[in-house]
């Protein structure tokens, strides 16, 4: 079993307030977990009107298959208005799959 855990760093330059990052956020973080059916949350910047961090999780048998939808979800990331990713890093695990 293979496990990806990715970190996005955005710049939300239309906020003007933490009302406003949210209301960005959401859709984004919905749409995360209803499209592509990952774990995400937002896990930095909570206090920052401009600045967020966002994780995401995937688990498979395939770390390929898991890179390949790491890069769907950077590219709907990026295609929201209103936000811009500055960097994405990525830390990919393999577990013992030996099941008794």
């Amino acid at each position: 079993m293979w496990v990806l855990a990715a970190r996005f760093d955005l710049h939300v330059g239309s906020a003007t307030s933490l009302k406003d990052k949210r209301r960005v956020l959401r859709p984004i973080l919905d749409g995360l977990r209803s499209r592509f059916n990952v774990g995400a949350a937002e896990v930095d910047g909570q206090d920052l009107w401009q600045r967020a961090g966002i994780g995401v999780a995937f688990v498979g048998a395939d770390a390929a298959v898991l890179r390949r939808a790491l890069q769907q979800v950077e590219r709907f990331v990026a295609q929201h208005p209103g936000l811009e990713i500055l960097d994405v890093t990525e830390s990919l695990y393999q577990t013992d799959d030996d099941l008794q």
